[in-house]
């Protein structure tokens, strides 16, 4: 497993951009693919975006096409979300989550502790 933190949540207007960031610790950070998931208050955790552990391929769900790009830096040990064109309905506390290229969350075992995103209309 590995350790995973992320960053860079706060506030901004709708129409606003914002980067997440999930650093890894451990040794197979670049044998994993990598998931971001949000949940919004009285909502359950919900699937945003994955990417495969070489960065090749990536999935998005379809609410957040055309707004946010994952990508990553395996020298970095380093997942992003690049979330652009932010409304207010993306409002929540995002997770990253380490495991199999996947947008079911029981296929990650490793989860980071959440990062705070609010978009203000």
């Amino acid at each position: 497993q590995v350790q995973l933190v992320e960053s860079g949540g706060g506030l901004v207007q709708a129409g606003g951009s914002l980067r997440l960031s999930c650093a890894a610790s451990g040794r197979t950070f670049s044998g994993y693919a990598m998931g971001w998931f949000r949940q919004a208050p009285g909502k359950e955790r919900e699937f945003v975006a994955t990417i495969t552990s070489g960065g090749g391929s990536t999935t998005y769900t379809n609410s957040v096409k055309g707004r946010f790009t994952i990508s990553r830096d395996n020298a970095k040990n380093t997942v992003y979300l690049q979330m652009d064109m932010l409304n207010p309905e993306d409002t929540a506390v995002y997770y990253c989550a380490a495991g199999l290229y996947s947008i079911h969350r029981p296929d990650y075992h490793s989860w980071g502790q959440g990062t705070q995103v609010t978009v203000s209309s």
